[in-house]
């Protein structure tokens, strides 16, 4: 199917092939009939892409800090790749969408229906049930595609909370603003429109509007005082996009005494109290579509809010739009300047600088259902290889940030096969696929399972689906790769036994099962095994890890679908120890930071102690609430009248080693190449697994008995 991306970092917009979504519980499949092109919002981000990358930095000063950290504490190196990773991902565009159910999650829609929805300009988009709304019988396609953007100034329009006869201002007439015209005169309000655009103040005329035409040098505060009566307007919504900070002071100037204004749009925020003071006047920031947008419980996870405490939200102020349509108080018509068809939609986005364009249309023609529904596309020229079977043949489940980033270009310098790769999505597939030269994408997990020709399986998704991934895969006689956790709980842990001594039993089996513990393998840990391999005594290990805040709601943090940190990350931590020990854990006791009142309490901030069975002992310190400037991991090793120190993967230190006093790197490594070229390499080499089996589980199960220690 097409979709139209945005690339980043160079601007350029295109028009790529990828597969079909996959439809999943809580989620709707849409066959897209139209979508409206946001001019703001699609405009915004083409000048963001084409920007200088000085530019770029200097309208986003927040993630500058965010480098600027990240070079502190990783080394300019990884700071720069990362930055051109992000920058280099291309973006799906467009978020206004109508279109018709090819297949239905969710309770109350079926195939067939058609509905509205923040799906992007692709012929099929995957929309959560909570963005999605039915189109009513006598609304057209084209029409519905407004929906979401009028929600943004119907949502504009209920925090200003208008009354009959209200003289009310709209600064800004573009889609957003016109409709917004519309709505508050169905509301009651008188209205007077403000653009420099005279065919859009022509518009907001003909819905009813007096207008003030800055291109005529009309004088907005003079026309505004008139339109009141002398007593200035009641209040103000701002739906345009300017970085001048004289936007408020004019809007503010308009108001009477306790007039409010609501910004829907973007401009400069330096507000000055002397405006907002004298006259008490209030001032609030809309949120896109309303209540719901950007929660995760209530956009991704389906959860909706109780009508008797929250009204509106964005999907019924979706319901609430496509009612004003049905009635034709809401005309869209007049709105739209062009017509694409999607195949054409390029030169849609080469007149969104001509002053003339307005409403711009993508259009989708039918199409037999089992092309759009295609999971699978080729992402390389490669023709398919007659492989040896001592080839190791790898096909990747999950297609994010870190396995595009770290897995994936580690796999391809090992001398493996790269062959196909899953998403659910489609897009990172496709896109990943064919920068690392997969042979194809694909949505579906069972295109890569009943691939004969595919061996190893690297699985990358998020933590929840790892378990049973690993089992199907084992069933199918697949080695296996999962980065890490293998398991959010014993009973996962169980099943991937049974099912891994299973099919480990068969006579011709030879399958390696092997977890991204990659800091084994790391260059300054493995010196650091060297020079303990010659000392006798116990050891006393302690590696303090200042993991950085992440919010209680992000999906790491989620028992169900993360595990949480210690899990989903300190497990790292634990199988170092066991590395670096090179004996049976014993017993082991953990300790989080108490409850306060004021504090969001997770286990992220954590103090683990472990014994071993030849008597070393182990702490780890998991913290996620120090500073991003100092060094996120630093291990420090006690023997025998001498210490090693690492220091975040860069420096390392002996005292009383003989001949060895430090090893530094220019670069971070945490061994992430090392380790999948170690794993690649035991299948050429018809070796075991890098890492045994038995030390997988023991590090797997003692994380997980820490975690639960916890609860």
């Amino acid at each position: 199917m097409k979709q139209i991306l945005q690339n980043l970092s160079n601007g350029k917009t295109l028009i790529s092939e990828v597969p079909c979504p996959k439809c999943d519980s809580g989620s709707i499949l849409i066959a897209s009939r139209n979508t409206l092109i946001s001019a703001g919002t699609e405009k915004m981000l083409l000048d963001f892409g084409t920007a200088s990358l000085f530019n770029k930095a200097r309208q986003q000063p927040e993630k500058v800090k965010m480098v600027l950290d990240k070079i502190r504490s990783d080394g300019l190196l990884l700071a720069v790749d990362a930055v051109r990773s992000k920058l280099a991902q291309p973006i799906p565009l467009g978020y206004c969408n109508a279109g018709e159910i090819l297949e239905s999650g969710v309770q109350g829609y079926s195939k067939g229906d058609r509905v509205v929805s923040n799906g992007s300009h692709a012929e099929v988009v995957r929309v959560a049930k909570n963005l999605c709304a039915k189109i009513p019988d006598n609304v057209d396609d084209e029409s519905a595609a407004f929906t979401v953007l009028a929600a943004v100034g119907l949502q504009g329009i209920r925090l200003i909370k208008p009354t009959i006869g209200e003289a009310m201002v709209v600064m800004g007439l573009g889609l957003v603003g016109l409709m917004t015209v519309q709505m508050l005169r169905a509301n009651g309000c008188r209205v007077l429109a403000i653009d420099y655009n005279k065919e859009r103040c022509q518009l907001a005329s003909e819905f009813g509007a007096e207008i003030v035409n800055l291109s005529n040098d009309d004088e907005p505060l003079t026309i505004s005082k008139s339109f009141s009566r002398g007593r200035g307007v009641d209040g103000v919504i701002i739906a345009l996009s300017s970085q001048s900070h004289e936007v408020i002071h004019q809007a503010a100037e308009m108001c009477r005494k306790r007039g409010r204004i609501v910004l829907v749009g973007v401009t400069g925020l330096n507000l000055r109290r002397d405006d907002f003071f004298k006259k008490e006047l209030s001032f609030q920031v809309s949120s896109s579509y309303g209540p719901g947008r950007y929660d995760k419980y209530y956009e991704n996870d389906g959860h909706d809010y109780p009508i008797g405490f929250v009204r509106w939200t964005e999907q019924r102020n979706f319901e609430a739009v496509l009612d004003l349509m049905a009635t034709g108080v809401l005309n869209v018509k007049p709105l739209i300047s062009h017509r694409f068809e999607i195949s054409e939609a390029l030169k849609a986005y080469e007149v969104l600088n001509d002053s003339s364009s307005l409403g711009i249309i993508i259009d989708y023609p039918e199409q037999d259902e089992s092309l759009l529904r295609n999971s699978f596309i080729k992402t390389s020229q490669k023709i398919e290889e007659n492989y040896l079977s001592s080839d190791a043949i790898v096909g990747f489940v999950g297609a994010g940030n870190y396995a595009s980033r770290v897995l994936i270009p580690a796999f391809k310098n090992t001398g493996a096969k790269l062959h196909k790769i899953v998403s659910s999505a489609g897009l990172s597939g496709s896109y990943n696929g064919e920068r690392a030269g997969f042979i194809g994408a694909t949505t579906e997990l069972d295109d890569l399972i009943s691939d004969g020709q595919i061996n190893t399986v690297v699985i990358a998704t998020r933590h929840n689906f790892h378990a049973s991934q690993v089992k199907s895969i084992l069933e199918s006689g697949k080695n296996v790769f999962v980065e890490k956790p293998l398991a959010l709980n014993l009973k996962e842990l169980e099943e991937i036994d049974k099912t891994y001594r299973k099919v480990s039993s068969r006579s011709d089996s030879s399958l390696r099962l092997m977890v991204g513990y990659n800091r084994r393998f790391a260059p300054h840990i493995l010196k650091m095994k060297t020079l303990l391999q010659n000392k006798r005594e116990p050891k006393a290990i302690i590696i303090t890890i200042n993991a950085g805040r992440i919010s209680k709601d992000h999906w790491t943090q989620d028992p169900q679908i993360g595990g949480g940190r210690i899990i989903g990350e300190a497990c790292h931590f634990v199988d170092l120890l066991r590395f670096l020990v090179g004996s049976t854990f014993k017993d082991y006791k953990a300790m989080s930071i108490g409850n306060h009142s004021s504090l969001e309490i997770t286990d992220d901030k954590v103090v683990m102690n472990f014994s071993f069975e030849d008597g070393s002992i182990g702490t780890i310190h998991y913290l996620a609430n120090g500073g991003k400037v100092f060094p996120k991991e630093r291990i420090e090793v006690f023997c025998e009248d001498s210490v090693l120190q690492l220091d975040n993967y860069r420096s390392l230190r002996g005292y009383g080693f003989p001949g060895f006093k430090k090893m530094n790197l220019l670069k971070q490594d945490k061994g992430q190449n090392a380790c999948a070229k170690a794993f690649i390499d035991s299948i050429l080499q018809a070796k075991p697994s890098p890492i045994t089996y038995d030390e997988i589980i023991e590090s797997t199960k003692i994380s997980i008995l820490v975690a639960d220690s916890l609860n």
